[in-house]
Order: structure tokens, then C-alpha cells, then sequence
């Protein structure tokens, strides 16, 4: 029926602009979802670019390195091949007049050195004894008055004597004519000849030469290795240079050496002759560019004296550039340069930025499906309602609503049809129920606020210590690698001859090394900090400041020198609540004199013929920052070394390096290593122990940090 005691408005009132509750349901949720998408993809696509420079610029570093390493094998091998010759015709092993004694014995050479393609000598008498590599073939070559001045080349037998005669060239040959022969007499010491043709077959190349001369300063021959410049340019063929940079070598004059694409770095003139082209003549457009954007960026290849890390624009797109010096005392002065496009990092970028906007694009989508979905289902039952009120205003209270699906609404119509059964009691409970309503509303409301914002500072916490963490462990990284040993500091020792190697397992370091040179003594260092990473790094560098403020002062005792050290580093580390501790070893040098004091690993002194002496540190001392005072502890063992004896430290990083198998490196197998090459060079020894060392490791993860440190008393 319809109540008489309903009021009905008194006038109609104009209605108000409004809003439909639908796109209020449904805009301001796909709004948020997008806007957050977008965002979020918009600084992927920000932190990628940056990205790519800090990328493409550690990429063209470590090309360059390997590069640098094996050039340094590569230009080493032929002057030390030329020396042992040398060596042993002045001594008397080997005898220049004994052609076939020669020939066997730089067939015996030539096969030991695969990189090399020609091992030979030549004299005054015109006459050239020597090895050569073609392709797979070896053969020993002569010329001399029995061959009428022709180069015959023979194929050896078992012991690399001549046996069939396998090829003669047409045109008479004369060592004396050579390029590398008139550079060589010039010069009267060894050197690198310039790039030059090949007398057979055609091909550019370089030679290392020797002279020996007589004891009344007589030339009795020159002694020569040819390498090849095709042998480098194979070899930086294999490098992979992202995917379509490349490699390549200058000479300062802009003479192209090699490179790592298919173009030659020469040309064949009318006769067939291979001859040199400079890096702007290079028939590959990248090799071109570059060597002409280097023309107008410093004006002279002699101007570029340090490492560059450049970027031009080549085919409207970015090209990065690493370039750097790389030479010798022999007369090599070469820059390597690496090439690569910014297109091949950025190619993963924009794959990246269009998933980004297929997702949003997804996401919308999803998000307005879901959003009218929902508004249908909650404004179906307001619709309903609304209805009834209508009715309820209009004086109908028999108006009944049936609301299923969400609680809150079920409730109100509930309460609803409550009050048009019983109106004037159902005003006080709609009230009620409407608090009631509001007040969840607002809890909710308020804890979804808390709960975001708790969100919100959690991931702002975690954004900041994300930075915070990897800028200091940037700075302590830069900060270890600047403290080490520079080369040129080691080069300018006099008496000793030094090489030292420290890779860190994590991003910071905890080994330590440093070389410090005093008045009238050198003092060598290495410790251990336990464990790694910036804690480890921070003491690390705390120990080396400390040993250099002692030096400084000139305190020379090591047991005020460990006490005083390990009071230091004690107090710092239970300022720090560390339990941080290090072994450390100290040696002091001086006219042959060696004294090392310290707990570290063992000591292994090599003397000149290769015999091996084991130094236990265990009684030298205590560990670092472990207890306040270890004077007691603290001893000091003497030795002397000859020239050509040395002393090898390392951590155990080296030697409980694990492989694949958990076997570990051991201290047996570094003695042989050392052992092996105790002849050469310190750097040389440090390289053989590095690579033989990662190829224990292989693939397996590196659980420490590897130090050497390799000194010898020069000769």
C-alpha cells in the first residue's frame, strides 16, 4: 500500500552536474595500473642506456687487455728466440759453418714455436741457413756458394737434416739486401724491422733480428725471426667483439699492422707484391672511419700517449672506441684499437622497451575488462537500491530488494527491507548500520593507507642502500686498485726485478700487497685479510697505510713493527665490532740481504739453477688485530740472495684454488710451474702461473682472492 505520511518535495530542485558510477570505477584503476607500467617501463628503458656505456666501456677494456697479453707472448718469443741462438754460436754449441748442424737445429725450433714462420741467420758472405713453415709443410732453407746464391728450401728428415730438395726460387736471393738485414746493421743492436714483403711467398710481416759480433767488434751474422702479420690478425679473428665490432692494429705513421676482419691490411701492387696500406686506405668502411676520425681528434697517432675511450658517430649511429698504446724496447709502437657499434647493446634495449609496451598495452586491456566487470557487479545491486528508494520517496514502502554477492550490500538491503517494515525504527538502525559501514570504510581505508605508505618506505629504504652499497663498493674498489704497485714503480727498482698479480673474488678485495722502496732498502709486503668483500677491503687498506707510515718513519725493527701494526689494526677492528684478522709477511731487502719476519703462507725461495728452498712462517709471527700485543710472537728469517735467485709469495687463494672435481691447486703443483720457468722473466712467471692457475679453475666459481708477487735479484 502507499504510506499518506511519506513528505514529498516541496518544489523540484535543479538537478546537479553528475557523474556516472562506472567510469568512476573503472578510469581511476586502469589510470593508476598504466601509469605504473609506464613508469616502471620508462626507467628500465633509462637504466639500460645507462647501462650500456658502463658495458660497452668494460667490453672494449678487457679486448684490449687480452689483446695487450697476447702481444706481449707474441713479440717476446722471437728476440728470446734470437738470444738462445746467439748464446749458443758464442759459446760454441752451435757452428755457423756446420749448414746442416744449423739447419737441423732451427728445425728443432720451428717446431717448438708454432707461431713463428721463419728461424734463420745471415751473414757477410751473403749466405742464409735457416727454417721456415708454409702452410703445414716445414722445410730447412740454404743459400750459399753450393746453391749459386738461389734459395733452395729442403724437406727434412727425422732429425731436420736436408734430404729432398722441395723448392727453388727463381731470383737470386741475398740475406744482405733484406730489409731486416740493413736495419739491423744500421742499428748494431736488436730491433724490429719495419714492416716489410716477403721474399717468398707474398705477405707483409715483421722481423725480430740479433747481431753477433766478434770479439774485435767484427759483424759475424745476423740472427732473425719472422712473425707474421696474418698470425696476429687470426688471432684477433677469434675475438669476439660484441656482435659486429672488430679489432684492429696501427702503426703510429697509420700503417694498418692487422685486423680482425676479412679485409687485408694490404694490397697487391702490379707485380703481385703484397704492400702496406694505412688504416684510412683499409677497404673496410669501420677500419676507415676510425682511423680518420683518430686523424682529426688528435692530429698525430704520436699524440695518443694514454689509453682513450672514445665515441664518434659512423652511419648514424654511435661507434665506442678503446684505444691503447701498446710497445717495446726493441722499437714496436703500435696502438690497438676496438670498435663496437652502440647498436649491439642497444638492440636488447629496444626488444626490452616494445615487450615494455606490449605489456602496458596488455595490462590496460586487462585492466578495463576487469574494471567493467567489477563496476557491473557492484553498481547491478546500487542500481537496484536506488530503484527502491525512489519508490520508498515516492511513498511505496512495500518495496522490497532482494542484493546477493557482497556482503556489505547484502546487509544494506537487508537493513533496507527492515525499514520499510518498520520505517520509524529502521531510521535509528540505518543510521547505525551507515556508522557501522563508515567506519569500516575508514579502517580499512586507513590501514591500506599505512600498509602502502610501510610499503612505499620499505622499497625507498631499499632503493637508497642499493645505491649506497654499490657506490661504496665502486669507491673501495677503485680506491684497492689505486694503492697496488704501478709497473712503473716496480721497473724503477735497481737491484730487483718484481711482478705482482692480485685478483679479487668479490667486488673488493682482502689480500694485500705492496712494494715500498726506502733509503737504502726495499720493502716487500703481503697479507691475508679473512674472509672478503668491503669489510675485508677496508682493513686491507688500513694495513697498507699503516706499513707505509712506518717506512716512512724509518723503523726498521720488525717487532715494533708487527706490535705496533697489530695494535692498530686491534683497536680498529673492535671499533668496528669486527672479527676481522689478517696474516701478514714483511721482507726487507737490501744489497742481496733478505729478512722476512711475519705468520703468512709459506715462503718459496728459487735460486739461479732452479733448486727450491720452503720458508715456514708459522714461528715468524702471529696474525693481525687477533690479540693486542704479539711482541712475543714475532721473529725474523735471513737469507741471502745471489744474482738470479728469487723469492715467490702468495696467498692461499693460489693455492686452495678449487676445479670442477674440488681438487685443490696445491702449493707441489706452483713449485713445478715456478720451477719451469725460473728462467724468464719475472712477468713471465707471473703469466705462466696465472694461466695455470685459471685453467686449474676453469669454470668452476673462484671462492678467494689470488695474489702473487714474483722478485728476482737482477743478473
Amino acid at each position: 500500500m502507499k504510506s499518506s505520511f511519506v513528505q514529498r518535495p516541496s518544489a523540484v530542485r535543479k538537478p546537479h552536474k553528475s557523474l556516472s558510477l562506472r567510469p568512476l570505477l573503472i578510469v581511476p584503476f586502469v589510470a593508476q595500473i598504466f601509469l605504473a607500467v609506464g613508469l616502471t617501463g620508462y626507467l628500465s628503458f633509462r637504466n639500460g642506456q645507462q647501462s650500456v656505456n658502463e658495458v660497452a666501456s668494460q667490453l672494449r677494456r678487457e679486448i684490449v687487455a687480452r689483446i695487450q697479453e697476447r702481444l706481449s707472448i707474441y713479440l717476446a718469443t722471437p728476440h728470446s728466440i734470437n738470444q738462445i741462438n746467439a748464446d749458443a754460436v758464442r759459446y760454441g754449441t752451435l757452428d755457423l759453418s756446420n749448414y746442416n748442424l744449423m739447419m737441423s737445429h732451427f728445425w728443432q725450433q720451428i717446431q717448438a714455436f708454432e707461431l713463428m714462420s721463419l728461424i734463420y741467420v745471415g751473414n757477410e758472405q751473403g749466405e742464409y741457413i735457416g727454417a721456415g713453415r708454409e702452410g703445414g709443410t716445414i722445410t730447412v732453407d740454404l743459400v750459399n756458394e753450393s746453391t749459386g746464391g738461389y734459395y733452395h728450401a729442403y724437406l727434412p728428415d727425422a732429425q731436420g737434416y736436408p734430404t729432398q730438395l722441395s723448392n727453388t726460387l727463381s731470383r737470386p736471393y741475398d740475406p744482405r739486401r733484406r730489409p731486416w738485414y740493413i736495419a739491423t746493421v744500421e742499428n748494431q743492436s736488436p730491433i724490429w724491422s719495419p714492416i716489410y714483403t716477403y721474399f717468398s711467398p707474398p705477405a707483409l710481416g715483421i722481423t725480430a733480428t740479433r747481431p753477433l759480433y766478434s770479439d774485435t767488434g767484427e759483424l759475424l751474422a745476423i740472427f732473425a725471426t719472422d712473425l707474421s702479420l696474418s698470425t696476429i690478425s687470426q688471432f684477433l679473428s677469434t675475438l669476439k667483439v660484441g656482435k659486429t665490432g672488430q679489432s684492429f692494429i696501427l702503426e703510429r705513421s697509420g700503417i694498418l699492422v692487422a685486423t680482425s676482419t676479412a679485409n687485408p691490411p694490404y694490397r697487391l701492387n702490379e707485380k703481385g707484391e703484397a704492400e702496406p696500406i694505412t688504416g684510412d686506405q683499409s677497404t673496410n668502411p669501420v677500419t676507415q672511419a676510425t682511423t680518420r676520425y683518430l686523424y682529426e681528434r688528435f692530429g698525430s697517432l704520436e699524440q695518443i700517449q694514454q689509453p682513450q675511450q672514445l665515441a664518434f658517430k659512423f652511419n648514424q649511429e654511435r661507434l665506442f672506441l678503446e684505444v691503447s698504446p701498446i710497445s717495446d724496447r726493441y722499437g714496436i709502437n703500435w696502438l690497438v684499437i676496438v670498435a663496437i657499434p652502440e647498436a649491439d647493446f642497444m638492440e636488447q634495449i629496444h626488444a626490452n622497451a616494445r615487450t615494455t609496451i606490449g605489456l602496458c598495452l596488455l595490462t590496460l586491456g586487462v585492466a578495463t575488462v576487469a574494471g567493467i566487470a567489477i563496476a557491473r557487479r557492484v553498481i547491478r545491486p546500487v542500481t537496484q537500491l536506488n530503484q527502491a528508494v525512489s519508490a520508498i520517496a515516492q511513498g511505496d514502502l512495500e518495496r522490497r530488494v532482494s542484493v546477493t554477492g557482497i556482503d556489505e550490500l547484502e546487509t544494506l538491503g537487508q537493513s533496507f527491507n527492515q525499514m520499510a517494515n518498520q520505517l520509524q525504527t529502521s531510521f535509528s538502525a540505518l543510521g547505525e548500520v551507515n556508522r557501522e559501514l563508515e567506519n569500516r570504510v575508514e579502517e580499512r581505508t586507513t590501514e591500506l593507507r599505512l600498509a602502502n605508505q610501510e610499503i612505499s618506505s620499505l622499497n625507498e629504504q631499499l632503493k637508497e642502500e642499493n645505491v649506497r652499497m654499490s657506490a661504496e663498493l665502486d669507491v673501495a674498489r677503485k680506491i684497492q686498485q689505486m694503492i697496488l704497485p704501478k709497473e712503473q714503480e716496480l721497473t724503477a727498482i735497481p737491484d730487483l726485478e718484481i711482478a705482482g698479480f692480485m685478483e679479487a673474488a668479490n667486488e673488493v678485495g682482502g689480500d694485500y700487497y705492496d712494494i715500498l722502496q726506502g733509503e737504502n732498502q726495499i720493502k716487500i709486503g703481503i697479507g691475508d685479510v679473512t674472509g672478503h668483500g668491503l669489510e675485508s677491503g677496508v682493513l686491507m687498506i688500513m694495513v697498507q697505510t699503516a706499513v707505509r707510515t712506518l717506512l716512512a718513519v724509518n723503523e726498521r725493527d720488525p717487532v715494533k713493527i708487527f706490535n705496533a701494526l697489530n695494535q692498530t689494526i686491534y683497536r680498529n677492528v673492535q671499533r668496528m665490532n669486527s672479527h676481522k684478522n689478517l696474516t701478514l709477511s714483511l721482507l726487507d731487502y737490501w744489497e742481496g740481504n733478505l729478512y722476512l719476519s711475519g705468520q703468512h703462507e709459506e715462503a718459496i725461495v728459487v735460486r739461479k739453477n732452479g733448486e727450491i728452498e720452503r720458508i715456514d712462517t708459522d714461528e715468524l709471527g702471529f696474525p693481525i688485530g687477533l690479540v693486542e700485543d704479539i711482541s712475543t710472537f714475532v721473529g725474523q728469517h735471513s737469507l741471502y740472495l745471489n744474482p738470479g735467485d728469487g723469492i715467490v709469495l702468495y696467498t692461499d687463494g693460489v693455492t686452495e684454488a678449487e676445479n670442477s672435481d674440488r681438487a685443490l691447486y696445491g702449493i707441489e703443483r706452483l713449485m713445478i710451474i715456478i720451477q719451469q720457468n725460473w728462467s724468464r722473466s719475472c712477468s713471465e712467471i707471473r703469466a705462466s702461473l696465472v694461466e695455470d692457475i685459471r685453467q686449474h679453475i676453469g669454470d668452476h666459481t673462484i671462492y678467494d682472492d689470488i695474489t702473487l708477487v714474483v722478485v728476482k735479484r737482477r743478473a
